[in-house]
C-alpha cells in the first residue's frame, strides 16, 4: 500500500554537489540507503536503477545513500513499493530491516547500540532515537523486561499508513539482539494501522543467551562491532580526504555539515567557524529554517545550552579552535547513547582539515594581496593625473586590506573641506551619497583630530560623531578605518577601508592598519608626484604672470575646437593688442606694466563666456577663442564686450590710467578638414585684422605698433 503526505513539502538541500529538491525532511538517508544497498546486494546495480525509475524520485542513488539526505514520507513509501516490485517479494521490507546489520547499517548506530550492553537497554531508549530516522512516527515502549518488550508504533496525522513501512519497522526491531551476538527477536504483530487499528503494536521476545556456544556468540558480537568500527575509521579517513579536496573554504564547510550526518544521525546540523580573514563567523546549516539560523548561531558561539536534544562539540585541533558543531534533535528526542564522543571524533578530523584548508586560504589571500599590490604599483606607474591615482588606490584597497569597500578623499585647504575623489565596492546609490558628501573640519571631530595629530581613526556607525553616524548609516557601513595621506607635514586627504555592519569582528587588527599604511604611503608619494607634474605642465602651458593659457595651450584648444565643430558650426578668434602699454612701462615702470597685464586678464575673463578661452600670446597681445558661435556676425557681440572692458581706466600705483585695445576677428565656418592648418590660418587672419584696426585708430605717424 502506497502512502502520501498531505500539505506542502519544505525545501531541502541534501548536501554539497546535490541538486536542490523540494522535499520535506521526513526520512533519513540512513533508511533510503539501506533499501538501495539491499537491492544492490541481491539483484545488482541495474535493479537499483529500476527501483529509482519505478519510484520516480528526484534523487540519484548516491544522494539517497547519504545520511545527510532527508526525503519525504511519500518518497520513502514509493521506494519501498518499487523495491518489493523489482525483487518480486511483497515481504521484502521485513528482510531489509532484519538484515540491515549485514547490508550497511550506519556504523555509528551499530557502535552506539553495542555500547549499551543489552537489547533491553536499547529498546528502552529506542523511542528517543526514532526521530533520527523518521519524523512521521512516534514510538512508545509499553512494557520492557529482560527478554521481552511491547512497543507501540503510530503514524502521525496527515499520513496514510503503509504495511511496507510496518514490515520494515518490524525487521529493524527484530535485528537489535543480533548486534549482541544473539538470535533475532521474535516479533508478534497482531494490531496494525493498515487493518484499522489505532497503532501498530509489536510484542517482542528474545533469548537471554545465544543457542550457539559461548565463544561463537562472543565472536559474532565482536565481529559486528569490529566491522562497524572499521567502517567508521574508513568513513573518517574518507571524510578527511574529501574535506581537504575541497576547492574552497565554503565547499569544505558545507561538506563538514554533510559528513557530520555519517557520524551522528540527527534531523538538523549547525556549524559556525571563525573566518580566516576576520569578520563575521562562517555559518553552514542543514535541516534548519533559515530564519532560525542567526539566533542559534549566536547561542552556539556564546556557549549557551541549545537544549536537551542538542549534541555540541568544539571543532578544535592541536593548533586552534575553529568554532563549534551541533547535531540538533527536537526536545524530548535524541540519540541512543554517547553521540557526543562520535561527533567529537569527527570534529577533530574536520578541524585538522580546516587547519590545512585555512592555511591554504591564507596563502591564497596573501597571493591575491601580492597581486593586488603589483596591480596597484602598475596602476600608479600608468596614472597620469590625480583622479587616475585616486581610482587606482581605491580599486586596489579591498584586495590588499580585505575590506568590503574603500575610498580616497582629498582635502581642499581653501574650502577646509574633505570630499571623495574615488571609491570602490559600493553600489551606485551608495557611491552617489559618498561623492555628494562634504566633510568640514569644524563639523566632523574625527577629521579635526586627524588634521591635528595626523593619526588614523577607527570610526563605527554606533560610536562615531553624529555626522559620521549619519553618513555610515546612509552607506550601509558598520566600520571604517581612515588614514591620513601626508606629504611631510602637509595634509593631502584620507584613504579609507570600510566594512558593512557585522563584517569586521577581529578584522581591525594591526595587520589591516599596516597594510593600509603601506597603501597610504604609496598613494601620498604618487599624489605628490602627480601634483608636481601638474605644476610643471601648468607652467609649461600657462603664462606665469597672468595665469592665462600661453600660445602653446591656446593653439591646442583652438585645434580641438575646430576638430569638434560640426558642418553648421562656427569658431571665432579675437586678437587683442593693448594701446599705450609701452607708455605705461616707460612712465610708471615695469612693475606697473605687469600689474596692468594682470588687471587686463581679469577684465577679459569677466567679459567672455564660461566656455571661451583667453590666452596671453606674448607681451601685450591677448587672444580669445570663441567656440560654438551662432554665426559670423555673432563675433561682433564678443568684440563689443571686450572693448567695453577697457572703458574704465585702470588704477596703477594709485593713478588712474586709460588704456585701450585694438581687436581683430577671424571666424571659421563648417567642419575643418585640417584643424591644425586652419588654426594657424585663423591666428594669422585675426592678427592681420587687429593690425588693420590699429592702423585705422592709430595711423603710423601717431604711434608705432606696440605703443
Amino acid at each position: 500500500m502506497s502512502g502520501h503526505r498531505r500539505g506542502t513539502p519544505t525545501p531541502d538541500r541534501p548536501g554539497d554537489g546535490d541538486t536542490a529538491h523540494e522535499e520535506a525532511r521526513e526520512t533519513s538517508g540512513a533508511t533510503t540507503g539501506l533499501v538501495l544497498a539491499f537491492v544492490a546486494q541481491h539483484a545488482g546495480e541495474a535493479a537499483v536503477q529500476e527501483v529509482l525509475a519505478r519510484a520516480g524520485v528526484p534523487f540519484t542513488a548516491d544522494e539517497l545513500s547519504r545520511a545527510s539526505t532527508w526525503t519525504s514520507y511519500d518518497t520513502r513509501i514509493r521506494l519501498f513499493t518499487a523495491a518489493a516490485e523489482v525483487l518480486g517479494d511483497p515481504g521484502v521490507m521485513f528482510r531489509v530491516g532484519a538484515e540491515s546489520l549485514r547490508t550497511g547499517m550506519n556504523p555509528s548506530v551499530v557502535v552506539l547500540v553495542r555500547a549499551m550492553g543489552s537489547p533491553r537497554q536499547v529498546f528502552a531508549r529506542l523511542p528517543r532515537a526514532v526521530a533520527n530516522f523518521s519524523t512521521t512516527s512516534t514510538m512508545e515502549v509499553l512494557e520492557a523486561g529482560a527478554t521481552s518488550a511491547t512497543i507501540r508504533y503510530r503514524l502521525h496525522e496527515g499520513y496514510v499508513h503503509s504495511r511496507l513501512d510496518c514490515d520494515y519497522a518490524r525487521g529493524l526491531i527484530s535485528m537489535v539482539p543480533t548486534v549482541f551476538g544473539l538470535a533475532p527477536a521474535h516479533v508478534v504483530h497482531e494490531e496494525c494501522e493498515s487493518d484499522g487499528h489505532e497503532a501498530c503494536v509489536y510484542h517482542l521476545s528474545w533469548d537471554r543467551r545465544s543457542r550457539r556456544p559461548w565463544r561463537r556468540r562472543s565472536e559474532a558480537a565482536a565481529d559486528a562491532e569490529l566491522a562497524a568500527l572499521r567502517s567508521q575509521v574508513r568513513a573518517l579517513q574518507s571524510a578527511a580526504t574529501d574535506l581537504v579536496d575541497g576547492e574552497d573554504l565554503d565547499t569544505v564547510l558545507s561538506r563538514i555539515v554533510e559528513r557530520a550526518a555519517a557520524a551522528v544521525l540527527a534531523p538538523a546540523y549547525l556549524l559556525a567557524v571563525s573566518s580566516p580573514l576576520g569578520g563575521a563567523p562562517l555559518v553552514h546549516s542543514s535541516g534548519l529554517p533559515p530564519a532560525e539560523v542567526p539566533a542559534l548561531t549566536a547561542r552556539l558561539l556564546a556557549g549557551e545550552d541549545l537544549g536537551p536534544g542538542a549534541v555540541v562539540v568544539d571543532v578544535a585541533s592541536a593548533r586552534r579552535t575553529h568554532g563549534r558543531l551541533a547535531a540538533l534533535h527536537r526536545p524530548g528526542e535524541g540519540g541512543l547513547g554517547d553521540e557526543r564522543t562520535m561527533l567529537a571524533a569527527y570534529a577533530g578530523h574536520a578541524a585538522a582539515a580546516l587547519d590545512l584548508v585555512m592555511a591554504l586560504e591564507a596563502s591564497r589571500a596573501e597571493t591575491r594581496r601580492a597581486g593586488a599590490l603589483l596591480e596597484l604599483a602598475h596602476g600608479l606607474s600608468q596614472a597620469v593625473d590625480v583622479p587616475a591615482i585616486c581610482q587606482a588606490v581605491a580599486g586596489a584597497l579591498p584586495g590588499i586590506v580585505g575590506c568590503g569597500s574603500s575610498g580616497v578623499l582629498l582635502w581642499d585647504p581653501a574650502g577646509a573641506v574633505l570630499q571623495t575623489a574615488a571609491c570602490a565596492g559600493l553600489g551606485a546609490e551608495q557611491e552617489g551619497v559618498l561623492r555628494a558628501a562634504r566633510l568640514h573640519a569644524e563639523d566632523v571631530p574625527e577629521l579635526f583630530g586627524m588634521l591635528s595629530d595626523r593619526e588614523p581613526r577607527v570610526i563605527t556607525a554606533s560610536g562615531g560623531s553624529a555626522p559620521m553616524r549619519e553618513l555610515l548609516t546612509a552607506l550601509g557601513l558598520g566600520d571604517v578605518v581612515a588614514l591620513p595621506l601626508l606629504a611631510g607635514s602637509r595634509f593631502l586627504g584620507v584613504v579609507t577601508a570600510s566594512w558593512a555592519a557585522g563584517e569586521t569582528a577581529d578584522a581591525l587588527d594591526r595587520d589591516v592598519l599596516a597594510r593600509l599604511r603601506g597603501v597610504g604611503d604609496q598613494a601620498s608619494t604618487a599624489l605628490q608626484k602627480a601634483r608636481l607634474l601638474e605644476t610643471v605642465r601648468h607652467q609649461a602651458t600657462h603664462d606665469a604672470l597672468t595665469g592665462l593659457p600661453n600660445r602653446v595651450l591656446f593653439r591646442e584648444r583652438l585645434v580641438a575646437a575646430l576638430a569638434a565643430t560640426p558642418e553648421s558650426g562656427h569658431v571665432g578668434v579675437l586678437f587683442c593688442d593693448l594701446d599705450r602699454f609701452k607708455a605705461v612701462n616707460d612712465t610708471l615702470g615695469h612693475a606697473a606694466g605687469d600689474e596692468l597685464l594682470r588687471q587686463v586678464s581679469a577684465r577679459l575673463r569677466a567679459a567672455v563666456r564660461p566656455g571661451d578661452t583667453i590666452g596671453r600670446l606674448s607681451g601685450d597681445e591677448f587672444a580669445v577663442l570663441v567656440p560654438r558661435l551662432a554665426g559670423t556676425r555673432a563675433a561682433d557681440a564678443v568684440v563689443a564686450r571686450v572693448a567695453a572692458a577697457f572703458d574704465q581706466p585702470f588704477r596703477l600705483e594709485g593713478t588712474p590710467v586709460g588704456v585701450g585695445t585694438s581687436t581683430g576677428v577671424a571666424v571659421h565656418s563648417g567642419r575643418s578638414a585640417d584643424p591644425s592648418a586652419d588654426a594657424e590660418r585663423l591666428l594669422r587672419d585675426a592678427d592681420a585684422a587687429m593690425y588693420r584696426h590699429k592702423q585705422r585708430e592709430h595711423p603710423p605717424t601717431s604711434a608705432p605698433r606696440g605703443d
